[in-house]
C-alpha cells in the first residue's frame, strides 16, 4: 500500500504529465527559447539560470512553480541531447505563450549542461533557432571531470574510484559518439554521464557552435570567475542578452557539493591528458587556467 507521501508525487506526477500535454497541444502558440545556457556539467549553469530567474524579464519554463504540482521551476529540457525523437511541438511545449511573453517583454531559455559535449546538439539548436544566443561556463577542466565523477557517486551511479573510472572510459564510451552522429542511439548513458575526461576537452564542442551561430552569439566565461564576482559575470549575461541591470539578491550558489581532496598523482596525469586541449580552449575562447 502507497503512503500518503508516494500518492502525493504520485498525483504530483499524472498532474504535471498533464500540463506538459497541454503544452504540447498548444505548441503553436508558444515560440522557442531566445538563449540557451549549453553547459558544461558541473560548471555552474544551474546557478546561473537560477539566478536570471531573479530577473524580471526572464521568463519561467512551462509549467512553473506556480502551479502546485511543481516543486521548483524545470531548468532543463535537454531536447537537443537526449528527447530530440520526442518533436518540436513537444520542446515549444516548455515555453510560455508568445502573448505572454510579448505583454511581459519577457526572454525564455533553458539550461541543459550536455548540450556543449552532445555532437549533435549545436546542429539541431540552429536549424530551429538560428538566431539563440549560447551561454557556456567553463571550468578548470581537472576540477571539472572530478566535480563530474563526484556527483555520479554521490548518486550511487558510479563504482569506481576516479582513476579507475578514467582507465575505463574509453570502453565505456567505446564508439557511442559516431552512433549519436548516425542516428544508431537516441541517447546514451556512458557518452553523457561517463565520459569525464572527454568532457573537459572543450576545444571541439565550443567550435561546434561557434561553426554554427558564430562567435558573437556565443558568450564563454569562466566558472571561477562566476563564483568570484557573480554580479559581475551576471551583468556581462545580461548585457550579451540585451536585459536591463539587475542586482541579485540571493548568489547561493546552487547544486553545491562538499569539497573532497583529488589524489595529487591523479590530477597530474589528467592535466596531463588534458594540457593539449587546454592550450586549444585558450587559443579559440581566450580563457585559461592556472
Amino acid at each position: 500500500m502507497l503512503g500518503r507521501s508516494e500518492v502525493v508525487e504520485a498525483v504530483r506526477h499524472s498532474g504535471r504529465v498533464a500540463i506538459q500535454a497541454l503544452g504540447t497541444l498548444t505548441a503553436g502558440s508558444r515560440t522557442v527559447p531566445d538563449f540557451l545556457i549549453i553547459g558544461a556539467k558541473r560548471t555552474g549553469s544551474t546557478s546561473l539560470f537560477r539566478y536570471l530567474e531573479q530577473h524580471p524579464n526572464i521568463a519561467p519554463l512551462f509549467p512553473s512553480s506556480r502551479l502546485p504540482l511543481m516543486r521548483e521551476n524545470q531548468k532543463g529540457v535537454h531536447y537537443f541531447d537526449s528527447n530530440f525523437e520526442r518533436g518540436e511541438a513537444w520542446y515549444r511545449g516548455h515555453f510560455q505563450t508568445a502573448s505572454a511573453r510579448r505583454a511581459g517583454r519577457l526572454l525564455a531559455g533553458e539550461a541543459s549542461p550536455y548540450y556543449l559535449f552532445h555532437p549533435l546538439a549545436a546542429e539541431r539548436a540552429a536549424a530551429l533557432m538560428p538566431t539563440a544566443k549560447i551561454i557556456v561556463l567553463l571550468r578548470d577542466p581537472v576540477e571539472r571531470a572530478f566535480s563530474h565523477w563526484s556527483e555520479q557517486r554521490r548518486n550511487g551511479v558510479e563504482v569506481l574510484s576516479f582513476a579507475d573510472a578514467l582507465d575505463a572510459e574509453t570502453a565505456r564510451v567505446a564508439d557511442a559518439e559516431q552512433q549519436l552522429l548516425e542516428h544508431r542511439l537516441q541517447h546514451s548513458f556512458a557518452h553523457e554521464q561517463q565520459s569525464y575526461a572527454a568532457q573537459s576537452c572543450y576545444a571541439a564542442s565550443l567550435q561546434r557552435w561557434i561553426d554554427r551561430y558564430g562567435a558573437n552569439r556565443v558568450l564563454v566565461r569562466k566558472s571561477e570567475d562566476f563564483y568570484a564576482r557573480t554580479q559581475q559575470v551576471f551583468d556581462d549575461v545580461t548585457e550579451f542578452l540585451g536585459i536591463d541591470r539587475h542586482v541579485l539578491r540571493d548568489v547561493a550558489p546552487w547544486n553545491a557539493a562538499p569539497k573532497t581532496e583529488l589524489d595529487p598523482r591523479v590530477r597530474a596525469r589528467l592535466a596531463t591528458y588534458l594540457l593539449d586541449d587546454a592550450i586549444a580552449t585558450r587559443d579559440l575562447v581566450g580563457i585559461t587556467w592556472p
